[in-house]
């Protein structure tokens, strides 16, 4: 059975940090892509970032502020979220695919706000 469990959502201030964090069980974590979506309230999910092996990828409207890393040991991948703004409000949910596979985690709301 896949699990993805993501930790680290609450609330921030404008311009502060926040860690996201997902932890997989049941893959062999080092083969999957894994990588963050998010939803805001009454938009579309939408691509964060994602990694596979070495190579990561970060969507142009949080580059620079985001970055996403994994640690196949833990069977972890993590995004930090810096310099953020009341537009990055949003759930957002981990995934993992491989093959036509795709998991997802239950989501961690990130509230953004002074």
């Amino acid at each position: 059975q896949v699990q993805l469990v993501e930790s680290g959502g609450g609330w921030v201030q404008p311009g502060g940090s926040l860690r996201l964090s997902c932890e997989a069980s049941g893959i062999i974590f080092s083969y999957w892509l894994m990588g963050w979506y998010r939803q805001a309230q009454g938009g579309q999910r939408e691509l964060v970032a994602s990694t596979r092996e070495s190579e990561t990828n970060t969507a142009s409207f949080v580059k620079g502020r985001f970055a996403i890393s994994r640690d196949n040991a833990k069977n972890t991948v993590t995004m930090e979220l810096s310099n953020v703004k009341p537009e990055d409000t949003a759930v957002y949910f981990c995934f993992a695919a491989n093959s036509g596979e795709t998991y997802w985690g239950q989501g961690t709301q990130v509230i953004v706000s002074s």
